[in-house]
């Protein structure tokens, strides 16, 4: 039976996870959250003609396991969290495929169903988080299109950029992948608030494919590289378009520390999947909408460049652990394309198959103290 994992807390009625009373402290879940296992489909694999009802999605903590492991001779080494159970990725990944291919109804009885808790994000805080930047062909087209490559496109109709654009990625290809950062500090949950930063004017989306590192990786060939995954999260990688560029030391070029790291811009979650559950990562469909309004729908096979060229680039210029995540670059469809961009009063909504839904309902960002006159 195939199992996904999160990170949950008691929470009131249906729907209560909402709240933007609820919402997690930024760089971390709240105390009292739990990781949990997360089975779908219960009735079926354990008789609905016992005539109990179960809902989609059931947790079960990770601590109500253990009379169960115990019977069956397994262990789960450091369940304190997600993170803590990346440290020990495969046997800890092993115990539970155990467990519930040996056990569905005895879990079927303890199992909670979702939305009768409240979801954070589930790795949180991650150990390190990359972020390869324009890895996606329609999002590098879709920019050229729109914005040009002064002064190659100047003279170009869309055709041209088209063609344009195509050739920049061919050559592209030929070189690696272009990675920046994202501080632990910027996680939050799928149901979380964003706060928007009074100072920033062009606040943008950005869904994506997370790819968390489940066994450290330093020098990896791109042939070993899948083995160093544990598995998969949706995030979202907001990104203030008006501070990717200091207009203040225009030789140094990007900002990423500005632009991309106000506590808050990565909703993650709600689910972390297994990668042995997701074999193909790439037929991964990645749909968000602003307000209703469909924006970016794409799937993951548009990379440039795929998981497996990102971790082995990755890890020969830094140390990957357990616990690290990878956000693997965006489709076409941000802001920027439609010249609109986030403000208090929008709500946001992703998906991605089994990975979960986001719910992201943005909101003004009280005056804090480096901008207090």
């Amino acid at each position: 039976m195939q199992f996904k994992l999160g990170t949950f807390s008691a929470t009131g009625p249906s729907g209560a996870r909402h709240e933007a009373a609820g919402a997690s402290p930024v760089g971390g879940p709240p105390a009292g959250a739990f990781p949990g296992i997360v089975l779908t489909d219960l009735a079926s694999r354990t008789g609905a003609a016992s005539g109990a009802s179960f809902a989609p999605d059931c947790v079960i903590p990770l601590p109500r396991l253990q009379p169960l492991l115990t019977r069956l001779n397994l262990q789960l080494r450091h369940p304190d969290s997600l993170l803590s159970l990346l440290a020990e990725w495969d046997n800890n990944f092993q115990a539970l495929a155990i467990l519930c291919e040996s056990a569905p109804e005895e879990l079927a009885r303890i199992a909670t169903p979702v939305d009768d808790l409240r979801t954070h994000a589930p790795v949180n805080p991650p150990r390190q988080i990359f972020c390869t930047v324009a890895n996606f062909r329609t999002h590098v087209v879709e920019s050229i299109v729109d914005y040009g490559a002064p002064p190659h496109t100047d003279a170009m109709d869309t055709a041209a950029r088209v063609a344009y654009a195509n050739k920049v990625i061919e050559e592209r290809l030929k070189g690696a992948p272009y990675v920046c950062f994202k501080l632990p500090s910027t996680v939050i949950g799928a149901t979380d608030p964003l706060e928007i930063p009074r100072h920033v004017q062009r606040l943008d989306w950005e869904l994506e494919l997370g790819v968390v590192i489940g066994r450290a990786a330093r020098r990896v060939s791109r042939a070993n590289a899948m083995s160093h995954v544990a598995g998969y999260v949706m995030v979202n990688d907001i990104t203030a378009r008006d501070m990717v560029r200091r207009t203040d030391v225009p030789a140094m070029g990007t900002d990423w520390l500005q632009s991309k790291n106000g506590p808050g811009f990565l909703p993650m979650g709600p689910y972390f999947v297994p990668a042995a559950f997701r074999p193909d990562p790439y037929s991964l469909r990645l749909k968000l909408s602003l307000n209703d309004r469909p924006m970016q729908d794409a799937l993951t096979s548009d990379m440039l460049f795929d998981i497996a060229a990102q971790v082995e680039y990755i890890s020969q210029h830094a140390q990957l652990l357990p616990g690290d995540v990878i956000c693997t670059g965006t489709p076409a469809g941000c802001g920027t394309h439609y010249k609109r961009y986030l403000q208090p009063g929008d709500v946001i909504h992703a998906s991605a198959a089994e990975l979960g839904t986001q719910h992201t309902a943005c909101v003004s960002s009280p005056a804090d103290a480096s901008h207090r006159e």
